[in-house]
C-alpha cells in the first residue's frame, strides 16, 4: 500500500493540523474542487475563502478541515495544505453554523467562515 500513499501537511497561520500518510485528498481551490492521488503531476493553487480540504488516510479514515483561503502545493510525492485558517470539522454545531450562515453577509468573514465549517462537516457526516 505503501506505492499509494503520500505525505499530507495540513498547517494553518497558527497551529500544524495534521502530518501523515494519505491515500486521497480533495481541496477547493479558485479554479475547481480537485482530487489529488499518489504522483499526481505537481501543481500550486489557490484555496477558495470558505472551503475545505478532505483527507483520506490510509487505513480509510476520513477527516476534513474547513479553511480560510490559503494555497495547496502538489509535488509527487506530498501534498502542503497551507491555509490562513483551518480547523477539524469534527465537532461542528451545524445548526449553529446554518443559522450563522443564514445571518452573515455573503463574502464576509462570518459568511466565509460559517460556510467553510458547513461544508467541511457535509464531508464527514
Amino acid at each position: 500500500m505503501a506505492e499509494k500513499s503520500f505525505h499530507v501537511e495540513v498547517v494553518s497561520a497558527d497551529a500544524e493540523l495534521y502530518s501523515g500518510e494519505a491515500t486521497f485528498v480533495i481541496a477547493q481551490t479558485t479554479v475547481g474542487e480537485m482530487g489529488v492521488l499518489a504522483n499526481h503531476e505537481p501543481l500550486l493553487g489557490q484555496l477558495v475563502p470558505g472551503g475545505f480540504v478532505v483527507i483520506v488516510e490510509e487505513s480509510g479514515t476520513r477527516k476534513a478541515a474547513a479553511v480560510e483561503g490559503g494555497f495547496i502545493s502538489v509535488t509527487g510525492e506530498s501534498v502542503t495544505i497551507l491555509a490562513e485558517a483551518a480547523e477539524w470539522a469534527d465537532g461542528v454545531d451545524i445548526n449553529a453554523e446554518k443559522s450563522a450562515l443564514e445571518s452573515a453577509e455573503p463574502d464576509t468573514p462570518e459568511y466565509n467562515r460559517a460556510h467553510a465549517r458547513l461544508r467541511a462537516a457535509e464531508q464527514i457526516a
